[in-house]
């Protein structure tokens, strides 16, 4: 059975579904047909649970865009969007499509966007069962009716088994993830690792969306009773599904949203919740999420039970689940919410310098969105080690970013100014010391300080100035022990702090010589000296 439609040959974005038998199947039938081409095995709980193989995590420097009119001048070039040549992508995604002929394929046809004015009509073309079962709980599924009219405007083809030979291909290594906007394609190979199909419409989004006025976000968001949205931003392992995912609120989405002038839209239909080390205690919901039709990736069974042994890291750190956000029971089912009242950035900080918590400046918002300093996790990324990693990371999402830093930047200062929006620093990292020295903020002290920040709780309480990085800090907080709000008195040596804090400061004053064309307010807005 082909998987290309001869008659599409010059059209690489019309990759056919007619005469497919697995086109836009159920979950349940999805389930089956993975168990049996043996990709994956039953958890206890019914969740699939599959093994990626060597790599466990996203291949950030093997993505490339086609450079070509219709995005030459927009993209940021450089080494996070590195381009690629017209002609070796067409050779190449003829070579998928041979490869994919006479193979099972499966479709599965979605929207990329919650809001009926935005969204993106997309269609996945996977060569594994797993990879549509993931497509299916991630994305926006279409009703009955929309998928007989669905027309997608970019399609992503998910080819695992082809390899690239980079002396041929012209890739980096045999992992591709290639972006062609004039094709409106994405070519993906050489990886099983999920996050890639998730993470490439988002890269698409992150392009095409500010050409509407709307912004991009990499963050969660939730409602509460009265309609306040507040939004999460951090990469992950940062707090972003933890945080957002609270039971006395509504969770709009986990990871990926847009603000457009009538407010706030998740881009997807489901969540991707890193579950190393999850406790129903502290994440009841996701822990419930857990069930049939979840995708578990790189997750180990008991061999006897089929249970999971969620603290198990044999594998790697990025263990990830993948469920519909209904599996979520206090979800917003429109994926929509009014403009936000409150911006949460959320930073690990691995040198345990920040404070717990920080209330920020309009300028200090936008210098922080420019750096945004955080720690990348093991495991999320191929060639991480076992330690945190500091880095800056713009946007606090820069690896999908497509556009030059300061066009999201202005995008977000307009919203703010317009909507006047609170926005907080957030250290869901280290404190009394730096990694290997001090001890993780405990989360029940961390969702203390959001609670707060919800409930208006702060507004009455006193605020300090911290010296070198120039953040006000409350001074106390119910339900968080005054002495870590904060950071320089809860280390054994505190001239061991100044000198760790100094450091740091440094680093951001040197993150931000790149940015020397914004505003004086904006640069002048970080660390001290």
């Amino acid at each position: 059975m082909s998987a290309v439609d001869e008659r599409a040959a010059g059209d690489l974005a019309g990759w056919a579904i007619e005469g497919i038998p697995h086109r836009n199947l159920a979950t349940g039938q999805l389930v089956e047909q993975a168990i049996l081409g043996g990709e994956g095995v039953l958890a206890d709980s019914g969740a699939l649970v599959f093994l990626t193989g060597q790599y466990t995590g996203r291949s950030p420097e093997d993505k490339f865009i086609v450079r070509e009119p219709s995005v030459e001048g927009e993209v940021d070039w450089g080494k996070v969007n590195r381009p690629f040549d017209r002609a070796r992508f067409d050779a190449l995604a003829e070579r998928v499509r041979d490869h994919l002929r006479d193979r099972e394929v499966w479709v599965q046809d979605s929207f990329a966007g919650a809001d009926p004015r935005h969204r993106l009509p997309i269609r996945v073309v996977c060569e594994r069962a797993y990879h549509a079962l993931f497509a299916r709980q991630l994305f926006v599924r279409p009703s009955a009716g929309e998928l007989l009219d669905h027309r997608p405007e970019f399609t992503v083809v998910a080819a695992p088994g082809f390899k690239a030979v980079p002396e041929r291909d012209g890739t980096r290594s045999e992992v591709f993830i290639l972006l062609d906007f004039a094709r409106r394609l994405v070519l993906i190979g050489g990886t099983l690792y999920a996050g890639e199909i998730k993470k490439s419409v988002f890269s698409v989004l992150n392009t095409l969306l500010p050409r509407d006025s709307i912004l991009p976000m990499h963050c969660s968001a939730n409602v509460g009773e009265g309609g306040d949205v507040s939004l999460f931003f951090g990469l992950s392992g940062t707090g972003k599904t933890t945080l957002s995912a609270d039971p006395r609120r509504r969770l709009i989405g986990d990871d990926e949203h847009g603000w457009s002038d009538e407010g706030v839209f998740n881009f997807e239909g489901g969540c991707y919740a890193k579950c190393i080390r999850l406790d129903p205690r502290n994440e009841p919901d996701i822990y419930r999420a857990i069930r049939f039709g979840t995708v578990l990736e790189n997750v180990v069974l008991d061999p006897e039970t089929r249970v999971p042994d969620f603290d198990d890291a044999r594998l790697t750190e990025n263990t990830r689940a993948a469920y519909p956000i209904d599996a979520i029971p206090n979800h917003v089912p429109t994926g929509r919410g009014g403009h936000p009242r409150h911006l949460i950035f959320l930073t690990c900080d691995a040198f345990g310098v920040l404070p717990p918590l920080s209330r920020l400046s309009p300028e200090q918002a936008m210098y922080h969105f420019l750096s945004g300093y955080t720690a990348k996790v093991a495991g999320t990324e191929r060639g991480l080690g076992a330690e945190p990693t500091a880095t800056f990371s713009t946007c606090f999402g820069a690896p999908f970013m497509t556009l030059p830093p300061g066009r999201y930047a202005d995008l977000l200062g307009s919203k703010l100014r317009r909507h006047e929006a609170d926005v907080w620093l957030l250290n869901t990292g280290w404190t009394g010391g730096g990694f290997g020295l001090g001890r993780r903020i405990s989360l029940s002290h961390t969702r203390a300080l959001v609670d707060a920040i919800m409930d208006g709780s702060l507004a009455g309480v006193g605020f300090a100035l911290d010296p070198i990085f120039g953040l006000e800090y409350p001074t106390s907080c119910p339900g968080v022990p005054p002495e870590i709000l904060n950071p320089r008195d809860v280390w054994p040596d505190p001239l061991a702090y100044d000198s760790q804090a100094a450091r740091l400061a440094g680093r951001f004053r040197e993150n931000f010589l790149r940015f020397e064309t914004v505003d004086l307010s904006i640069r002048t807005a970080g660390p001290r000296g």
